[in-house]
This record gives structure tokens, C-alpha cells and sequence, in this order.
């Protein structure tokens, strides 16, 4: 069924291309209307700013009438503004708005006022869903089914959404598929899209050859044409028709109905940024070092929580002091052995920061956003690191409300739900805090009056009870201190040399955690003012996976090369490693033990060669063992044979194998 209004469209020559003013007077009283757009990523601000002048009754050549349209529903996925005027901010006028449903509120100040002082029915959703609803109204379907959001506040157990008094109607209800708990979110017609491109032609074809992200511009278009509404898309400049490459159209002409070009300063790629051809892929920006962070408590939290990257991780970054795992990335080089990603569809590359957020430069590929939170709730995310505001004894978090602020969740409760592993960061306290590093050791100079880690959250973001239901590896960095979730709740596990945990920790915080042992040290690279030497820990093969046994040979290999030895726990995890695999066996095994560029604390080797003793006791019928450096034949042999076990060391594996085999022959 075609839009009541678009008969009465004013249509010339120039086909589908009209005026922003003319464009949204096709907007009704009560209208739902979609907006796209990644804070200043594909926000169409010139109709933005033709609406609001509309509503406040600015004068046209037909002196069009004020106040109107009036009594809107606004729908949007991501954060559209600069958090001041520029965005939906425009669109904060009282009465035009009656109900606003948005998966983020922290750039929109004036919209989130009026959820605030009650004059609109508001609603906080999380971003994915969002972008998942419009694909499900262009299709017809009753709605959205889907487990993200479960113990949070978006569960209609705990309120479903809902964000001020005003607001009554349930639009999230809670279901059950074959006994599992879901969510169900019903869809809605959408009267109004307003997307943007950057070309057009009279028949409403568009490409987005400059813009940062293509993000939900499609679908929306499809959730209006199919809901008989109609499409209005803000474009930089109109091409002859027939003349696009169909291959680069994104949104057809059969969705579009008007297509208005807009004024140059109005059309920026990004609220910081007028054009970057980097942020385009028009051209791969020069691999150039990004500036060293600087000394403090962020640096400390970024390199701590840099430490769970792992070779070829799919990682998430979120805004803010998450950004500084990229920073440390950087500066250890191994940013290379990672893959980057952001929500609204960036995958590879560098991603940007500030009012250029979403953007990002030399990306490997640029895709719709919803199908990024497809791949995001499916689990594609092997780690992401997200920012810690508030969080309580259950390990929950809170981002999205303190009190009248309202920042929303945006993605954040896609990514934190579905990643195999969570690494929330942000500093132990709120406040004026100041950090030092002496001697390897923490000095807290000025501490923050804020506490972060309190008995319950005022709004949960993250489900602490739903992360242990799934067995969800999460961790909670901050400059002084690490918790993991455990079981049975937050568990105090590392600790800050030069911390006291009464007087920093404990007396900070509203709850006692869980000490289940002597929390361990935080790692000493953290706090000296060389790198970390991170690459080559990345590139080290964890010890877990140096251990291998072969039943149809009876061989057992041990691949210490470039392992380090450094501490008695090291000795320790040896010693377990091997034991857990060989102790149920029933039989001795033939083992070959690789130690190239293997290093030990000269300290250890004494605890070391005591443990190859036990060992070779316990479970090796014989052991060949090599190196090309002959320090370190000598060194260890010499240790091994003061606890009685044969010094020899071979130069090569060839050898090593060939001595192994003639062991077993002679015994066989």
C-alpha cells in the first residue's frame, strides 16, 4: 500500500530527488520513524535538522505549520550524535517525540532529558536486537526471539526495558523454547526510514562508496517499503540514471522514495572528520606508530588486560578505556597477531576512536551491521574488552544507568553475553585517583572517593548469574587488583606489588570478595618501563599444548623450545602437566624432550632436575633429551646428573631420535 502523503509529493524531472523540507512534510502526526547511523557514521543531520525546523515552525515558501509532526515514535540501534546538539538531538523538541526506543542514550543528551523528566515513554534495548527487529518487520515476522538479554534489565523480570515512570507497555516478554528461556521482542510497522548514502540517482538507487559503514541503511529501507511507509535518504551528490554500478548499489531504487542532497557541512563522513579516504578503504592508510600511552593507571589496566590476547583471536574493543589494548597492541607489535573488529560491521584493520568511533582504517572487510551481531551473538568472538563502571558481588556490571545519567547499553549486552571470553577494565575507583610506578612496585599517590565495586548494581548490564550458568571465562582488571567469576561469585586473584589489601582493596569496596588462596602477584612487566616483550609471549606455545603422547609409538614428546622457567610454579606446572597424562597409562613411556632456546632461572635448577627425577621414576622408561646450545647442555646436565639421572644431552632431534630408538632395541 503506498504512503497516503506521496501522491501529493511535488516530482519534476529530477524523478525521486526533492528538497529536505518537502521531504519531511510527507512525515505524519504519530508516525514511527527509523534513523541509522554510528554517532556521526551515516546520520542523515541535513533531514535531521529539516524536521526540526519543521516542528519549531521555521519559515518556508509555504509556511509550513508549526508543532508538527508531532507525537513520533523513534526507533534507532547505535548512538547518533556528538553529545551536544548534532544527531537526534535535534529531534529532542518537546512534543514532537512520544516515544523513543534506542539502543543507546550516552550522545544524546537532549533526547535522554526527556526521558529523564518523563515526558516521553523511553526504552533501552540492546543494539543488536535492534538491528535484528528491522530485518524481522521487513520480513513479516511476530517478532524477535533470542536469548540476549536474559538477567538483564532489559529481561522483563527486570523490567524490560523500560526507563522511566512514564513507560508501561511491556514490548519484551519472556518465553520458552523446548524449557529454555528466551526473550521475545514483537515487531512494529516502521512509517518512516531515513538513511543516508552518499550517491543517488533520480530513481533512488544508492551507493555508499564514501561512507565509513554501510551499517542498517538496507534494512531499514526494507522494514519501511514492507510496512507501507516510506524511505528517505540523504545523499552528497545525484548521478544520471542507469549510470551505477549495480554491483555497488546498497539500497535499490524499489525501496527509495525521496532522495534529498544535502549541503556539504551536513554531510561530514564522520562528527569529527568532513573525509578521510583511509576510513573509506579508498586508500590503505601507511602502518604508521600510533603515540605511547601515557604513565598511569590506564596504561597498567590496558597492559594487564593485554596479557589474555592470544595469536589469531577475533577481539572486540569497546570505546573508551578499552581503546588502550590497542595502544599497548601497538606498542608490544602484535597487533598483527589479532584481528580487530567493531559492532556497527568494521572487521580488521585499526579502529578509530572519539567522534570517529565505528570508523577504522586498512579493514579487511566492512559488513552490514546486522550481520555483525549475527556473528557476535553466535560466539564469534573469541575475547572482548569492554569498560567496568560498577560492579557487584554476583559480577555483574553496570554501564547503562547511575542514577539521572543514562548512558544505555548499545552493544554492549550482544558482546559481553556472547564472547568466549569477557575482560571487563576500568580503574578499582571513581574519582581524582593518581598512579605511580617505583621500583616494579604500585604507589597509589591520590585515591579516588567512588567506589565501583559495590553489593548489588543499580542496573544490570551484564548478568554475573547468567556469565557462571554458561561457564564464561570473565575477568575484571583494574590498576591495583584482578577478579575472575567463579562459581560461587567475584574471586580476589591478583593483587599489585606494592598494594596493601585491607587498606586499598577490601576497605574499598561494599562486599568481600572470595579469597580462595594467596591472590598471586600481578605480572612485574606490567609495572616496569620497558615493554612487556609480548610478541614473543603470543608466539610462545602455551605450556598445555607442549605435551603430547602417541599410543601406537609409546612415545611421549615434551616441547620445552623458547619456554622460560622463571618461577617454582613454573616447576610446578611441569611436573602436573605430565603427571595428569601418563598416570593412568599403566605403562612407561619412551619420552624425547626438546629444549632449544629453553632458559631457566639459574636458581630453579636444582628444584627443576629434583622434579625430571621424579618423573623418570614415576612414569619414563627412558628419556632423550636435546639442545643446540652447549651452555645449556652443560648447565642442565650438570644438574641432572647431581640428582643421578644420565647427563647426556643430544645436539638435534635426528639424534635424540635415533638414540631413543636404539634404547628401545636393545631393551626390546
Amino acid at each position: 500500500m503506498e504512503h497516503p502523503a506521496l501522491p501529493f509529493l511535488k516530482r519534476d524531472e529530477k524523478g525521486k530527488v526533492v528538497s529536505a523540507a518537502d521531504a519531511v512534510k510527507l512525515i505524519r502526526d504519530g508516525d514511527t520513524i527509523a534513523t541509522g547511523g554510528f554517532v556521526g557514521i551515516g546520520f542523515a543531520e541535513e533531514i535531521a535538522i529539516a524536521l526540526e525546523q519543521r516542528f519549531v515552525g521555521a519559515a518556508d515558501e509555504e509556511g509550513a505549520q508549526a508543532g508538527h509532526p508531532r507525537d513520533l515514535t523513534l526507533v534507532y540501534a547505535a548512538g547518533q550524535g556528538d553529545g551536544k546538539d548534532h544527531g537526534l538531538n535535534h529531534l529532542a523538541q518537546p512534543g514532537l517525540l512520544k516515544k523513543i526506543i534506542g539502543g543507546h542514550w550516552g550522545l544524546v543528551p537532549k533526547l535522554q532529558r526527556l526521558a529523564v523528566d518523563n515526558q516521553v515513554e523511553a526504552y533501552n534495548l540492546p543494539q543488536g536486537i535492534i538491528t535484528h527487529l528491522f530485518r524481522d518487520i521487513a520480513a513479516h515476522r511476530p517478532g524477535h526471539v533470542t536469548r540476549v538479554g536474559l538477567g538483564t534489565f532489559v529481561d522483563p523480570r527486570n523490567g524490560g526495558g523500560k526507563l522511566n515512570a512514564r513507560t508501561t507497555n511491556d514490548i519484551v516478554r519472556l518465553m520458552q523454547i523446548d524449557g529454555e528461556d528466551c526473550l521475545f521482542f514483537k515487531t512494529f510497522p516502521i512509517h518512516v526510514a531515513i538513511i543516508r548514502a552518499t550517491t543517488g540517482d533520480p530513481d533512488g538507487n544508492l551507493t555508499m562508496e564514501k561512507e565509513a559503514l554501510t551499517l542498517e541503511a538496507l534494512s531499514i529501507a526494507m522494514a519501511a517499503r514492507n510496512s507501507g511507509g516510506i524511505v528517505i535518504a540523504q545523499v552528497e551528490r545525484v548521478a544520471e540514471s542507469g549510470s551505477l554500478n549495480p554491483r555497488q548499489v546498497k539500497v535499490p531504487g524499489i525501496l527509495v522514495d525521496c532522495v534529498v542532497v544535502a549541503k556539504p557541512e551536513n554531510h561530514w563522513q564522520t562528527f569529527a572528520t568532513p573525509y578521510n579516504p583511509a576510513y573509506s578503504s579508498e586508500i590503505r592508510a601507511r602502518a604508521g606508530s600510533m603515540p605511547p600511552m601515557a604513565d598511569g593507571a590506564r596504561k597498567i589496566i590496558a597492559r594487564r588486560a593485554a596479557l589474555e590476547l592470544e595469536p589469531n583471536s577475533v577481539v572486540n574493543l569497546g570505546i573508551g578505556m578499552p581503546e588502550g589494548v590497542a595502544a599497548i597492541a601497538n606498542e608490544e607489535k602484535v597487533a598483527d597477531l589479532i584481528t580487530l573488529t567493531a559492532e556497527p560491521g568494521l572487521i580488521g584493520g585499526i579502529p578509530a576512536s572519539g567522534m570517529d568511533f565505528g570508523a577504522g582504517v586498512n579493514a579487511q572487510a566492512v559488513i552490514d551491521q546486522p550481520y555483525q551481531f549475527d556473528f557476535y551473538d553466535g560466539g564469534g568472538l573469541d575475547v572482548a574488552f569492554l569498560g567496568l563502571a560498577q560492579a557487584d558481588k554476583n559480577g555483574s556490571l553496570n554501564v547503562s544507568k547511575f542514577g539521572p545519567r543514562l548512558a544505555g547499553a548499545g552493544g554492549f549486552i550482544n558482546i559481553s553475553q556472547n564472547a568466549k571470553k569477557v575482560v571487563f577494565v576500568g580503574t578499582f575507583v571513581a574519582g581524582d585517583l593518581s598512579v605511580e610506578c617505583r621500583d616494579g612496585k604500585l604507589a597509589i599517590t591520590k585515591d579516588g572517593d567512588i567506589k565501583k565495586f559495590v553489593d548489588a548494581v543499580e542496573h544490570v548490564t551484564f548478568s554475573g548469574d547468567v556469565a557462571r550458568k554458561q561457564g564464561k571465562t570473565v575477568l575484571y582488571v583494574t590498576e591495583r587488583c584482578v577478579f575472575q567469576l567463579t562459581p560461587d561469585g567475584m574471586a580476589l586473584t591478583e593483587i599489585a606489588p606494592g598494594v596493601d589489601i585491607q587498606r586499598d582493596i577490601l576497605a574499598k569496596m561494599d562486599f568481600k570478595p572470595l579469597i580462595l588462596s594467596d591472590p598471586k602477584p600481578m605480572d612485574a612487566r606490567i609495572f616496569a618501563a620497558e615493554p612487556m616483550n609480548l610478541r614473543e609471549t603470543m608466539l610462545t606455545i602455551p605450556l598445555e599444548q607442549r605435551f603430547l603422547y602417541d599410543p601406537a609409538t609409546n612415545h611421549f614428546f615434551v616441547n620445552l623450545e623458547r619456554y622460560s622457567v622463571t618461577s617454582e610454579d613454573d616447576v610446578t606446572r611441569i611436573r602436573d602437566i605430565v603427571t595428569s597424562k601418563l598416570k593412568d597409562l599403566g605403562r612407561r613411556v619412551y619420552a624425547i624432550v626438546n629444549y632449544d632456546n629453553f632458559t631457566i632461572a639459574p636458581e630453579l635448577l636444582d628444584s627443576y632436575s629434583a622434579m625430571v627425577r621424579g618423573l623418570m621414576d614415576s612414569y619414563y622408561a627412558e628419556v632423550a633429551r636435546y639442545t643446540t646450545s652447549g651452555f645449556l647442555r652443560m648447565k642442565l646436565g650438570g644438574a641432572l646428573e647431581s640428582r643421578g639421572v644420565a647427563p647426556h644431552i643430544y645436539e638435534s632431534a635426528a639424534e635424540a631420535q635415533m638414540g631413543l630408538k636404539e634404547i628401545e632395541r636393545t631393551r626390546n
